[in-house]
């Protein structure tokens, strides 16, 4: 009876070392590779957001780790960051002011006026990051929110500054935004699909063209003429526009009434500033109408004095600088 349970015993055994050898080896190496299968696409929009780390425009190293409670010091920050799937609990009073913006985020609190925001009220909020512009206050103010960095940086609050002028500094903001926020679908969205729209606008330039022109910025308080360097500007090179101011120098000091009929431009194209536009084209057209030679310039006569929507070309337009190129060409060129 020992001998024979010792034989049951041996062979019980030999079938489980069988077993064990004969299961395939690639078994044992399958249940990790499974555990770290890439997620869906459902579960990358879900995913968190981890440290970015990037320059900004006045050459700091600013990190932040998806960032919950942001205040943006400018109007058309606000709109973009919320435009790359972002928050706010604070803004500038232009971004909910402004024509143009339109902020969603619920409860959001102003920090003050753009040109002079208010460093305790950004405080407050317990921030854990802040958008600003490199800029200087405008308006004619020596203000700027750079002389706030130390403060924040103290505080112990991440701060970028960031100066948009052309659609390419758009983009730039928004590769920035939409890394920060994981969203690179509204890249696409919001500035992706806007720069190949703009490329088909620029295309379709007529060649051997080149028409003149002078852009204005009225106010109550007067006229300012703007360089290729300024937002409007650069956009009029792109489609082919010789900017006169760009020749005549001196009409970006002081605005010349008689260098302007001695140019004689193709197209003045004028963009009303401050609350009141309806006064500061009155304005204008007062100061250009007491002229009878203003009567006699070629763009007056051939109805190419053209006033530009203020929320297209002095706020900035984020996602319809398409819109903004388009109505441009329209203007010199006649619609695509």
């Amino acid at each position: 009876m020992l001998i024979l349970s010792g034989a049951v015993l041996a062979l019980a055994l030999v079938g489980c070392g069988q077993q064990a050898t004969d299961a395939p080896a690639a078994d044992s190496a399958a249940a990790p590779e499974q555990q770290a299968a890439a997620p869906d696409a459902a579960d990358a929009d879900d995913a968190t957001p981890g440290p970015v780390t990037f320059t900004d425009d006045l050459g700091h190293e600013v990190t932040v780790d998806n960032p919950q409670r942001v205040v943006a010091c400018m109007g058309s920050f606000a709109n973009a960051w919320e435009l790359a799937g972002g928050t706010l609990v604070g803004v500038s009073d232009d971004a909910l002011q402004a024509e143009g913006f339109t902020i969603a985020s619920p409860d959001v609190a102003t920090v003050g006026d753009f040109a002079s925001v208010n460093l305790e009220a950004i405080i407050a909020l317990d921030p854990d990051f802040v958008i600003m512009t490199s800029g200087t206050g405008g308006r004619g103010g020596d203000s700027s929110q750079a002389d706030l960095r130390d403060a924040l940086v103290a505080s112990n609050i991440p701060v970028a500054y960031f100066e948009v002028t052309t659609f390419d500094d758009y983009q730039r903001l928004m590769e920035t935004f939409t890394a920060i926020t994981g969203r690179e679908d509204l890249y696409e969205q919001n500035a992706g699909a806007v720069a190949a729209a703009i490329e088909d606008v620029k295309a379709a330039v007529p060649a051997g063209e080149a028409p003149t022109a002078l852009v204005l910025t009225t106010f109550s308080g007067g006229t300012r003429v703007q360089s290729s360097g300024t937002q409007t500007g650069a956009m009029l090179a792109d489609l082919g526009v010789r900017n006169l101011a760009d020749e005549n120098r001196s009409l970006l000091k002081d605005f010349s009434l008689e260098a302007v009929i001695e140019l004689d431009p193709d197209f003045i194209f004028v963009i009303p500033m401050g609350n009141d536009a309806e006064a500061a084209t009155r304005s204008l057209m007062e100061a250009t109408a007491a002229n009878p030679a203003w009567e006699a310039l070629s763009a007056v006569q051939n109805d190419r004095y053209i006033t530009l929507d203020p929320t297209l070309f002095l706020s900035k337009p984020n996602e319809r600088w398409d819109e903004a190129y388009t109505a441009l060409f329209d203007a010199l060129y006649g619609q695509k």
